[in-house]
């Protein structure tokens, strides 16, 4: 209904322009909104004021001659010109019944539009380091980044989902000298396992597994590998646990060799993407590519965004190392892209890895991270800036960490100590509908505290449970008819809409119509609690009716009427469940 209002205001504009009254070559945004009380119409317009000042007359003024100009419409009563020129619509209800009809004919296409115009985006979510399980913070940027994309499709837009893979670095040396201390230990040697050493079950789990495969070949005494280390940090804070795990990561390479190292290395890599992939498609979500971050400097992408840099004069060398003059775009200090020894910095991957992701042709590139990365943000596109590209293609959503409750009481979590909830231990308390439900109830930039307890709840507190058995209670409905010996005439019930004339009923259709405009606008803002809040009020405008009308009647027309209304309402809550992951069950 929006955008057919749009269209109107367009026609009448374009009207204005031909009898001179607006200049030719004005074309501004026009927006229609929901007016926020129903004495003021549906929707309501506020172009007049807009252009006001570029038509030199008043507002008021201006709305009158725009309200003369709209072309006829069969689905507005009236037309009304409030406060200092709005221009209020109100809506003849057959335009509400008409919403009815469409929904039926595109079932699972309703709510689609052509907003996005085909524009290609890539959206990067998750990406976790592969040195341990998915715990329930990941859970949330891949809840919400998987909710992006299937918004973003929905809009028009074509999408292209990537999980970057960092295999390469310094976590990932601590994971592969992690995991080889824990192959030694079961071999028997008398290891002092490093504080800072990732210490989860699954690292000893993985040692186990490596062991099978290749037995004692990878063997080393502890006493050649635990030799005159630095010392690690001890309660007493002597030592320095950063510099003793980075002796013993050397210490790895140099008794293992290469080839060895990177056997170790990539045993264990394998062993946790493989649990990450697995846990995601089971948490319903997929991808069109993992990019590895290795191949930025296998395919030379690293290098050949150094030189570019090099060439547009925003680098330069010091002390043998190679630095982005990033203060020149308003960062606190110059950044290094290349150290001493050669090796490039975590930052230069990224600028790489962006480079490349617009020279692949994306239209716009989604970045969802986690919110302690929020001083990366203006570093990356500082960098996009320098290489010549727009920095403007580049979003970054910053999705904040989920705090997990039980009984209450706050579960503490640490990655490395492997103190942590992980996501398939969600999954499998809550369930996969609670948890991508609830994942997506915030906007991504608020805190979350996630309540085991009320997301495990069969109550109307519950809001996945809430609007699952809005639609289970359609389907029970129509069961119900089926036994009743009855069916329904569709036809019949869309001919006698009009008689649906109560305040429940008017209310569900108006709901109905809405949920196009909640798609869009949930998608061109990244916001897939707009969705859920939806879902929410039409679940509660179904249960409302239900318990004020039978469905049921001996009315023929009047039932065929009500039962069309209600099937209707049932595919708009399968279709926005569908968006957010989540199931529409039948029964519960």
């Amino acid at each position: 209904m929006k955008h057919h209002l749009e269209q109107l205001i367009s026609q009448a504009l374009r009207r204005l322009r031909r009898e001179g009254v607006l200049d030719q070559d004005l074309a501004p945004e026009i927006r229609i909104e929901r007016a926020r009380d129903k004495a003021h119409g549906d929707y309501a317009c506020n172009i007049a004021m807009v252009l006001a000042k570029t038509a030199r007359c008043k507002p008021r003024d201006l709305a009158v001659r725009i309200q003369a100009a709209l072309p006829a419409s069969d689905h507005i009563d009236k037309i009304e010109i409030a406060g200092p020129g709005f221009i209020n619509f109100h809506l003849a209800p057959h335009a509400f019944h008409a919403v009815v009809a469409q929904i039926l004919e595109a079932g699972e296409a309703y709510g689609h539009s052509t907003a996005g115009n085909g524009q290609f985006v890539q959206v990067e979510f998750v990406s976790a380091n592969p040195t341990g399980p998915l715990h329930v913070g990941h859970g949330r940027g891949a809840a919400y980044g998987a909710a992006v994309a299937d918004l973003l499709v929905a809009a028009g837009f074509r999408v292209h989902r990537e999980y970057y893979v960092n295999d390469a670095g310094r976590q990932m040396d601590i994971l592969a000298t992690s995991l080889w201390l824990r192959y030694l230990e079961q071999l028997g040697e008398p290891i002092t396992f490093p504080s800072n050493g990732y210490q989860g079950q699954y690292v000893i789990d993985i040692a186990s597994a490596l062991m099978r495969k290749h037995e004692r070949i990878f063997h080393q005494p502890a006493g050649a590998v635990m030799d005159k280390l630095p010392p690690d940090a001890q309660g007493d804070g002597s030592g320095d646990k950063e510099t003793h795990i980075d002796a013993l990561i050397q210490r790895c390479k140099q008794l293992l060799g290469e080839a060895d190292y990177r056997t170790v290395f990539d045993f264990g890599l394998q062993a946790i993407l493989d649990d990450i992939r697995e846990d995601l498609l089971d948490f319903g979500v997929a991808y069109e590519e993992w990019f590895s971050e290795r191949s930025l400097v296998a395919q030379g992408i690293v290098d050949r965004a150094l030189e570019r840099l090099k060439l547009s004069g925003h680098v330069y060398e010091r002390d043998g190392a190679w630095w982005f003059r990033s203060s020149s775009f308003g960062d606190e200090k110059d950044r290094v892209l290349i150290r001493e020894n050669g090796q490039a910095t975590y930052f230069a991957h990224d600028i790489a890895y962006h480079m490349d992701k617009l020279e692949r042709g994306f239209d716009r590139v989604i970045d969802i991270w986690g919110a302690d990365h929020h001083g990366y943000v203006p570093r990356v596109k500082a960098a996009l800036a320098a290489l010549g590209d727009s920095p403007e293609r580049l979003d970054v959503l910053l999705v904040q960490f989920a705090n997990l409750y039980r009984g209450g009481e706050k579960v503490a979590m640490s990655t490395r100590s492997g103190q942590f909830v992980t996501l398939r231990e969600l999954r499998e308390e809550v369930g996969n509908d609670a948890a991508r439900f609830f994942y997506v109830m915030r906007k991504c930039e608020q805190h979350m505290d996630f309540d085991l307890d009320l997301a495990k709840s069969q109550s109307s507190d519950n809001p996945v449970y809430y609007i699952q058995y809005a639609h289970a209670r359609i389907c029970s409905v129509m069961r119900q008819l089926e036994e009743k010996g009855l069916t329904l005439d569709e036809a019949q019930g869309l001919a006698h809409l009009p008689r649906l004339v109560e305040d429940h009923e008017q209310a569900l259709m108006m709901l109905l119509a809405r949920y196009p405009e909640t798609i869009e606008s949930a998608a061109m803002s990244h916001e897939p609690h707009q969705v859920a809040y939806f879902l929410r009020d039409l679940a509660n405008a179904l249960h409302t009716y239900y318990n004020a009308h039978p469905f049921i009647v001996d009315d023929e027309a009047l039932r065929n009427a009500r039962l069309t209304l209600i099937l209707a309402t049932r595919q708009v809550i399968h279709n926005g469940l569908a968006l957010l992951g989540v199931s529409a069950p039948e029964t519960m």
